[in-house]
């Protein structure tokens, strides 16, 4: 939540004040935040001090993607790309194996403060080798604007947290409060953090829109194709477990191919390859059957991932392309935030559609509750405890349908990503230096 609603403003101030005084500021927040909650001495402190880990959290991820659009032409960005993409598979694969490690031998607190060393060594790396020469003139920063996004941002996230609460009903009408006062605050503000034109400018809104579905579509995968595998064709979380990891994998390997392929066949034929690719692997989610195999799932997620790997990596370099340096971190994360929103989205629209149909299966008034699907997620589909096998099959089959009515849910999202992505303009590849107003390295 709170790294999702301080992208835009970090983004905004990585413009006005430089790349390199955000991001320092941002790592340091961000370290901050992992040491606390290594200190952490209760749920509620670990809570709060993961919004300030959050909080940093919102600089690093877009002000990086920032950084590399400024240093790198198109061209020069293939091998680079190919690199950032693959060390988020590989540390996809390796954090969750690592911190069982550390659960095991060493305290948990160690999970936050191995943070420290890889933080430092990063900040060393911006503060010695980045160059900016950024205009320190003094300009207003629309403070008020900053909080009402984040309080707007925030309620949102909030809100789909827990469809149809009283919390979430109450967080949802805060936000779009705060996001009415919000609008109104942009137009007034000298210079706002949220600037509505550079939003609405063709790129940047289809590229975000495609984003943002696409988005929706992978949160659908991650949260319930495990599920599936797991209470539905009976495997263990290992195999539930590998049919993610292969997305993990396809991931990078699309980002890395689509950036070699700008030069050549441009930056929206890449982007539509992996809007084809997307709604082309939740194919194989909504022909799962029981008795199918993980190899089939693993499949269509590896599909999946490499379409994201294609669009993902396309989308944020299109937006970039569109703007000049002095826009191009409100750009870059307006980008960023749009993928975030679009998981936050895409968990309570698609939540929402499996409680529906859980709730109208099973042959009772109240439907198939979790608490009659925890045995078949605890013990790898198999009957067990005291519940009766013919019991687990019926809440096993009313399962099976509900998700497969999320799984249609989910094509229909890759599909809609398609189609948005039709509306995406070519933008032609600048070559570095181009650009007005950019700062010397």
């Amino acid at each position: 939540m709170a790294q999702t609603a301080t992208t835009m403003v970090f983004g905004k101030l990585a413009d006005i004040h430089g790349r390199r005084p955000v991001m320092l500021w941002g790592i340091a927040i961000f370290l901050l935040g992992s040491v606390l909650c290594g200190l952490s001495w209760s749920i509620p402190s670990l809570i709060a001090f993961r919004l300030v880990q959050g909080i940093g959290a919102g600089a690093i991820q877009p002000i990086s993607l920032t950084i590399v659009g400024d240093l790198y032409s198109v061209q020069e960005r293939a091998r680079i790309q190919g690199w950032l993409a693959s060390v988020w598979g590989i540390s996809s694969v390796a954090g969750p194996l690592v911190g069982g490690v550390i659960i095991g031998h060493a305290s948990w607190a160690w999970i936050f403060w191995m943070n420290l060393p890889i933080g430092i060594i990063a900040a060393a790396g911006f503060a010695l080798y980045l160059r900016e020469d950024v205009s320190r003139e003094k300009q207003p920063v629309d403070a008020a604007g900053a909080i009402l996004l984040t309080l707007a941002v925030a309620g949102v996230m909030v809100a789909t947290a827990d469809p149809g609460s009283a919390l979430s009903i109450a967080s949802l009408l805060a936000g779009l409060a705060c996001a009415v006062a919000f609008l109104w605050q942009e137009r007034r503000a000298a210079d706002p953090i949220l600037d509505v034109a550079l939003w609405l400018r063709r790129p940047i809104a289809t590229s975000n829109a495609t984003v943002l579905f696409s988005g929706m579509a992978l949160i659908g995968l991650t949260t319930f194709l495990p599920m599936y595998v797991q209470a539905v064709m009976g495997r263990s979380a290992l195999v539930a477990g590998f049919t993610l990891t292969v997305m993990v994998f396809g991931w990078p390997v699309g980002a890395t191919i689509a950036a070699r392929a700008f030069g050549r066949f441009g930056l929206r034929a890449c982007l539509l390859l992996g809007a084809v690719l997307v709604p082309a692997g939740s194919l194989a989610f909504v022909v799962l059957g029981p008795g199918s195999s993980p190899w089939f799932a693993g499949a269509g997620s590896f599909v999946m991932g490499l379409g994201m790997g294609f669009l993902s990596v396309s989308a944020v370099v299109m937006v970039q392309e569109s703007v000049g340096w002095a826009e191009r971190g409100a750009a870059t994360a307006s980008n960023v935030f749009s993928r975030n929103l679009g998981s936050a989205l895409g968990a309570a629209v698609l939540g929402g559609v499996l409680n529906i149909a859980l709730s109208r299966q099973g042959g009772t008034a109240g439907g198939i509750d979790f608490e009659a699907i925890r045995p078949l997620l605890e013990h790898g589909g198999t009957a067990a405890g005291a519940a009766a096998p013919a019991v687990n099959g019926a809440v096993r089959a009313a399962l099976d349908g509900a998700l497969h009515l999320t799984f249609w849910a989910v094509l229909a999202t890759g599909a809609i990503t398609l189609l948005l992505a039709l509306l995406v303009p070519q933008v032609a590849p600048r070559a570095r230096g181009q650009e007005a107003g950019a700062p010397a390295d």
